[in-house]
């Protein structure tokens, strides 16, 4: 079988040997935004996953623009140096066919927040919260901070936060660079009349809200070498009938090509309380509408799980790439038995360490993964 998902695919001047992607899964485990030795086995893991490309987690360019207390940063040099002895690890054990990306987050309102297992709501008086910045002052849901609207110099401090953070990614030898433009954080409550309520240039009408986005993608772009991909994670849907809709996604994503960008991954959601049908695949049309109307690459995201479910959505062209969370999480060995099953064992590079788990020279495989075959 020749597998579309495990054929090589060029992302702007990266090349990667595959078409499954790591997605940037917070950790909240930094400690005030530097990497430590959770993220050293973490990256590890994944660096040995047989995935073309691994995104880190999203990391704050600001202190202030952390999610909560436990978000990793690139914001100042101890992060940095943080960061440079986990990669230095990670590149040590993966194969050398493995990329690695870093996406780069500003959380707006959404930011200052509990850890998910410390109640997912707003940080209290007593743990330590700080004030947030959104582009207009509206809070997120009853019972968050209330943000302050942010000025035109908070604006430019912000973009000047996305290009110094893009260039410690670069130094650190990042081979993509992906801002994150999704899930309810700070641009995407820019792009969104859901959360931007302004009468300036910046709010209003779909050119007007996506002014400050572009105006970020454009600064990086110019900041990062030409040898660096750039991407961006992008809303298809707010899920609301205020909301972005996946027309306009298309035209965001056609103005961020134009600008120089690399790729759009297209998740959905998070903007407010939405009911949201999640089902294998939820968020995949809204990734070939994307991928339809312009020349991108395109990548889906949510909810892919199994390997034939992995391989359709490439080969039936509704993305270039699928990206994979939770289900590497589950099974950090997803990407070893997806080729056993697509017959592409050829195509992924197990550590010599390993090797003799792979089927045809371990008989138990049989039976630890009967349907591999």
């Amino acid at each position: 079988m020749n597998s579309m998902l495990f054929s090589p695919v060029s992302v702007g001047p990266v090349r990667l040997a595959n078409r499954i992607v790591v997605s940037p899964m917070c950790q909240y485990s930094a400690d005030d935004g530097c990497a430590n030795d959770w993220h050293l086995m973490h990256l590890m893991q994944l660096g040995i996953s047989g995935a073309g490309l691994v995104v880190l987690e999203a990391s704050a360019v600001e202190r202030h623009a952390r999610i909560t207390h436990g978000c990793l940063g690139l914001y100042n040099d101890s992060n940095e140096a943080a960061l440079a002895r986990v990669m230095a690890a990670a590149r040590k054990v993966a194969s050398e066919d493995t990329r690695w990306g870093i996406q780069i987050n500003h959380a707006g309102r959404k930011a200052s927040a509990q850890r998910p297992w410390e109640g997912r709501g707003a940080l209290q008086p007593h743990e330590d919260p700080w004030p947030t910045q959104a582009p207009s002052a509206l809070a997120g849901g009853e019972g968050w901070h209330t943000p302050a609207a942010m000025t035109r110099e908070d604006m430019t401090r912000v973009r000047d936060s996305f290009v110094a953070a893009a260039k410690r990614a670069a130094r650190l030898g990042f081979d993509v660079v992906e801002i994150h433009a999704a899930h309810g954080y700070l641009l995407h409550q820019f792009l969104s009349p859901v959360a931007n309520h302004r009468d300036d240039a910046f709010g209003g009408d779909l050119a007007n809200r996506m002014r400050f986005p572009l105006e970020v993608a454009a600064a990086v772009r110019e900041a990062l070498p030409p040898s660096v991909s750039l991407g961006l994670r992008i809303t298809g849907s707010d899920w609301l009938p205020e909301g972005i809709d996946v027309q306009e996604t298309t035209t965001l994503a056609l103005a961020l090509q134009a600008l120089g960008a690399d790729y759009v991954c297209v998740s959905t959601g998070g903007i407010a309380h939405a009911r949201i049908p999640v089902a294998p695949n939820y968020q995949v049309p809204f990734a070939a509408a994307v991928k339809a109307g312009t020349a991108m690459h395109t990548r889906a995201v949510g909810m892919i799980v199994e390997p034939e479910q992995a391989e359709a959505i490439v080969a039936e062209g509704n993305a270039d790439s699928v990206a994979l969370a939770r289900a590497l999480l589950d099974n950090p060995r997803w990407v070893w038995h997806a080729a056993e099953k697509l017959g592409a064992e050829d195509s992924v590079s197990y550590p010599p360490q390993y090797e003799r788990s792979k089927r045809g020279l371990w008989a138990g495989a049989k039976i630890a993964r009967p349907n591999a075959s």
